[in-house]
């Protein structure tokens, strides 16, 4: 029964809470029961607060018996991406650099889950400094994926996600720059938000206008991620940004009618490999569309230069970031973050400039583009959760990669639109491998992504199949 109230949503648990039927200590004891279960066969959580969390929890139903107001995720477990700042709770970014750091102050989203009551039981495994879409670093090892341990849980959130398809917690934060929310979503069968950047205001944060790098919701169903995202979003005078709606918005209900609407199919935007069995997985599922109404067509708007773009402006985050490390601890980072960080310092203004007027370009053709269709359908990831031994893809369907993000084009060629998008489970190939879908919606228009996500989710339920490795 422990087990089974750990599977329940968080919509389901916060009615309970709220009703007096379950205790916000009676739900976080199952919890920590779970991740002592299942934790050491996937390491996804790789600090645990319980202490903390127990006197959270304790000050939760004191603050529900004492009459008082309570936020929107009162009494719920939640773990924090290893990237975010933690007052008082070790913050490792995955480095032996970092591996005893205990921040003194919280990160924005890390604040805005607290106020609104979720229950804080520690931090989630990454990549060190969250590059690459493969969660292992040399402070914890790696992640495992529970529908196969000897597969990867994709990352840089993979911890996150590992955690919330095995039910150690029913909500969790990540971050994406190149795919770091959805590809570990793919992966372990949950939902991934990349939200509009400004959604989720960012802080603190050295590259404040920057646009490519977003923090956003993780969960197992879509009106859980809409339930976070309504405590997380909003805006901050200190974040410029941010956008000005309220985070309340997402708490309306995401039902809607979709009959007549038009929504573009792409296997793979015209420009890069995929694997045969992530094609074959979601084209089983290519009809749910039009069983729900909507008018399907393949289509994809014109990507060229998004792969100079984005790789231009993620070589100018590393350089900012981790230039100053290199000076000092150089044998101390990974060789694919150097290479990284080197590409930034050897890129001239003009490369930048040139960089972000493709970008612009780009936008507006895809822009254009769903002005005819109001959602593009595509792969999260251009292949299904591989070897975890396997630090990166380096060829798909014979065509090599050049670099070691090169299999993640489906996720970073949106990053650079801008716009929102959303992993949600849609199949499994034929081995029991988790496939998502990525949903790409309109400017801004973050609500529109959940409502055709819910839809999706409401017509397969693929997001209830729970990995093999929680039942054992």
């Amino acid at each position: 029964m422990t087990s089974e109230l750990c599977f329940r949503t968080a919509v389901e648990l916060s009615a309970l809470i709220r009703s007096g039927e379950l205790s916000a200590r009676e739900l976080l004891a199952a919890h920590l029961d779970q991740i002592e279960r299942v934790n050491p066969r996937v390491n996804a959580i790789v600090t645990l607060t319980a202490d903390l969390a127990q006197q959270q929890a304790a000050a939760a139903d004191e603050a529900q018996a004492a009459g008082k107001p309570l936020g929107p995720l009162h009494g719920l477990p939640v773990a924090h991406k290893d990237l975010v700042s933690t007052k008082g709770i070790r913050t490792t970014w995955g480095s032996p650099i970092y591996a005893d750091f205990i921040p003194d102050e919280d990160a924005l989203i890390v604040t805005r889950l607290k106020t609104a009551g979720a229950v804080q039981v520690g931090k989630t495994n990454v990549p060190e400094f969250g590059a690459g879409s493969q969660t292992f670093n040399p402070v914890f090892g790696a992640c495992l994926n529970p529908y196969d341990t000897s597969r990867t849980c994709g990352g840089s959130s993979g911890g996150a996600a590992v955690a919330l398809a095995c039910g150690m917690v029913p909500i969790a934060d990540g971050s994406d720059t190149g795919g770091s929310l959805r590809n570990p979503a793919s992966f372990c069968n949950v939902v991934g938000f990349r939200t509009s950047p400004g959604r989720v205001p960012v802080y603190p944060s050295e590259l404040g206008w920057f646009p490519i790098s977003v923090q956003g919701p993780m969960a197992r169903t879509v009106e859980d991620t809409a339930l976070i995202l309504s405590a997380i979003a909003g805006p901050d005078p200190r974040v410029p940004i941010s956008l000005s709606e309220p985070g309340e918005l997402f708490r309306e209900p995401l039902d809607r009618d979709f009959r007549g609407v038009r929504v573009a199919w792409s296997r793979d935007l015209g420009a890069f490999p995929v694997d045969p069995a992530v094609t074959g997985a979601l084209d089983a599922r290519r009809e749910v569309f039009s069983e729900i109404g909507c008018s399907v067509d393949d289509a994809e708007p014109d990507f060229r230069d998004a792969d100079f773009a984005f790789k231009t402006l993620r070589a100018l985050i590393f350089e900012s970031r981790f230039t100053p490390l290199l000076a000092e601890h150089r044998d101390k980072i990974k060789e694919t973050i150097i290479w990284n960080a080197e590409a930034g310092q050897k890129q001239s203004g003009p490369d930048i400039a040139r960089a972000e007027r493709l970008r612009t370009a780009l936008f507006h053709r895809v822009r254009e583009f769903l002005e005819d269709y109001e959602y593009l359908l595509l792969p999260v990831s251009q292949v299904p959760p591989f070897d975890v031994s396997t630090p990166y893809i380096t060829e798909i369907n014979g065509q090599q990669m050049e670099t070691y993000i090169d299999w993640m084009m489906s996720c970073y060629f949106i990053t650079v639109t801008g716009l929102p998008a959303i992993s949600v489970p849609l199949g499994f190939t034929d081995d029991g491998l988790p496939v998502g879908l990525q949903i790409v919606g309109r400017h801004h228009d973050d609500f529109g992504v959940l409502q055709l996500a819910y839809a999706v989710q409401q017509a397969t339920a693929t997001w209830s199949r729970r990995p093999g490795v929680v039942a054992e």
